[in-house]
């Protein structure tokens, strides 16, 4: 194969993304190709793709708090649709495939899990992992993943060592971790560090204790997640995590084809995507979470996952499955993430057109996400509390102006909250918020938001509910300026641009702390 691969997947990714599906589509389709004319995965391509994983899982440690996994919405979700799952989904497989049912079972099982990979990705990729669905579908994700490898020991005869204890005291060791995460300072070395405990501490080490390695690299992000470096290391190892999961994905496309009889069974597989999405999204109403926060989250999780490839490459291994479910639940599992990776993309669309619908299903109860409506005496308000938001909002409180942030990132609003700031927590990319604030004394919105999609949605809902105060944003390009100014957007002013005229007006505030005339000149 050479690299060969990466011409391919390049291809394929760049055609995908022109007609507006995201690039890992256009990854699966790269294998798929590729296996039709022949060729075939080789270990190499299974070891870098396995290291994809990894670090994909280790970043998206880094950006959780073990804490919102511990809750009663995350581990009662879980369970109860794993439970639902293998109800619906044992018979069938035992009267359609010809199983016995303690063979069906585990695989009904497998198959209610969701991708990991693909909604982390989705989620990290929209900015989303921190707002309250992302870390919703992020913990039941780590409660899944803790049943798979449960189920995987099981199947396989492997207890874990009875060394795997020691890890209790994994949190023990966060202040050692903390250190060297300081000393490692901001170049290559960060990197290193990552990368030792992604793969040789989470990968290795979980491994030879006889648990999971995705679970340990996710443990290892998880323990320095609330270190102030923990961004800067995840943004350090983005590229790296990016290519590798161009491996991970195409080598899925690489397992093959089935033949055309197959495809009935795939294609009623996939008629379960729907079930499965809408059996998260009333369990979780019933937890008291709100139509919005349920829709994204089901959203997210409606794939098949990875780990149902394990599953069934271990039962064929076995000989209880035959050869032809290993190519069978491949398809599958790749056509489930062609399926769900474009809804999510436009998963805020779908939700702002079925709002009224999916409303009515919502208990009458508090809910625990629910937005503030009130800003107070506030004139001017800030969405988006990140280093530009921050910076704007010192920058008026310091010119006497009354401004309030909101955030969807309860980690940032606590940390603004410590600094003395009034951030209250809110997501702009929700349409019933928009619909609830009172904006009556705001004379102008800054949008700070890192993510195009989530300024053009807030300046729509702004625009929507009737304001007719002063919108701003900063833009990377001259079209993404163009494109949320035709939306209602007032000032538009290039970030890069920006960030130059900062540096100079700080550069000639040094220069010239009690100023000058406009015609002096430096001597």
């Amino acid at each position: 194969m050479d690299i060969f691969w990466i011409a391919v997947a390049f291809g394929f990714g760049l055609l995908c993304r022109h007609i507006g599906l995201p690039s890992l589509v256009g990854f699966l389709l790269s294998g798929f190709a590729m296996s039709a004319y022949g060729y075939e995965t080789v270990p190499i391509i299974e070891y870098f793709a396995h290291i994809g994983i990894l670090l994909l899982l280790f970043t998206v440690g880094l950006k959780i708090r073990i804490r919102s996994i511990l809750g009663p919405q995350i581990l009662g979700v879980s369970l109860i649709h794993l439970i639902i799952s293998a109800i619906i989904m044992g018979p069938v497989l035992v009267t359609f495939s010809g199983l016995t049912l303690g063979h069906a079972l585990p695989l009904a099982i497998a198959l209610g899990l969701s991708s990991t990979v693909v909604a982390a990705k989705i989620l990290d990729a929209k900015k989303e992992l921190r707002a309250f669905h992302g870390r919703i579908a992020i913990g039941i994700l780590i409660i899944q993943d803790l049943a798979a490898v449960g189920i995987l020991s099981v199947m396989s005869d492997h207890s874990p060592s009875p060394y795997s204890v020691a890890l209790i005291a994994l949190p023990l060791t966060r202040p050692l971790l903390y250190k060297i995460l300081d000393l490692s300072g901001h170049d290559e070395l960060l990197v290193l560090f990552g990368l030792v405990l992604a793969l040789v501490l989470g990968g290795i080490a979980f491994d030879l204790l006889g648990l999971s390695s995705e679970l340990g690299a996710l443990v290892m992000g998880a323990l320095l997640a609330g270190h102030k470096s923990s961004k800067e290391l995840a943004d350090a190892m983005w590229g790296l995590r990016e290519i590798f999961l161009i491996v991970f994905f195409l080598q899925i496309g690489l397992i093959g084809v089935p033949d055309w009889s197959t495809f009935i069974i795939v294609f009623c597989l996939l008629l379960f995507l729907p079930i499965k999405a809408a059996l998260f999204f009333f369990i979780l109403l019933r937890f008291r979470m709100r139509a919005r926060s349920s829709f994204l989250a089901c959203l997210s999780l409606a794939s098949y996952s990875e780990f149902g490839l394990v599953v069934v490459h271990l039962g064929a291994e076995s000989g209880w499955l035959g050869p032809e479910w290993v190519v069978l639940t491949a398809v599958t599992v790749a056509l489930s993430f062609v399926i769900v990776a474009p809804l999510n993309r436009v998963a805020h669309i779908i939700y702002q057109r079925h709002e009224t619908f999916l409303c009515q299903f919502e208990i009458a109860a508090k809910h625990s996400d629910d937005e503030p409506i009130s800003l107070g005496s506030a004139h001017i308000l800030i969405m988006g509390m990140g280093r530009v938001g921050t910076s704007a909002y010192d920058f008026l409180t310091n010119r006497n102006e009354r401004v309030v942030g909101l955030d969807s990132d309860l980690d940032k609003v606590e940390h603004q909250l410590r600094g003395g700031r009034r951030v209250l927590y809110a997501d702009a990319e929700d349409p019933g918020f928009w619909n609830k604030l009172r904006l009556d004394g705001i004379r102008a919105v800054l949008l700070a938001m890192p993510d195009l999609e989530a300024k053009e949605l807030a300046t729509t809902q702004l625009r929507h509910t009737g304001y007719k105060g002063l919108i701003a944003t900063t833009a990377m390009f001259p079209e993404q300026a163009k494109s949320i100014r035709e939306l209602g957007c007032d000032l538009t002013p290039n970030y890069h641009h920006e960030i130059g005229v900062g540096i100079a007006e700080h550069t000639w505030e040094a220069l010239y702390p009690e100023g000058r005339s406009q015609n002096s000149s430096p001597k």
